[in-house]
């Protein structure tokens, strides 16, 4: 079972996805689309909720984010 990540109540991490994605001009359905491509099953409508802070992220989505934004655990994480 893949471990999931927690968001606070605040849903920082989403906020940080959010701006860092938007930050390098990746839309919604190109990250997905480069993370489906790397193998990591996910749908725009699953990001749009991890970025809302409504949905919890799973590891595996986490490191694809961070590689695909070409970003640090740390910056999606603070």
């Amino acid at each position: 079972m893949e471990q999931k990540i927690k968001q606070d109540t605040t849903g920082v991490i989403g906020v940080n996805i959010r701006r860092i994605r938007k930050r390098k001009g990746i839309g919604q359905v190109e990250l997905v689309r480069m993370m489906n491509l790397r193998g990591i099953p996910i749908t725009r409508e699953c990001l749009v909720k991890i970025e809302r802070g409504v949905q919890h992220v799973q590891l595996q989505q986490l490191r694809a984010i961070r590689d695909v934004l070409d970003t640090t655990y740390e910056k999606l994480l603070d």
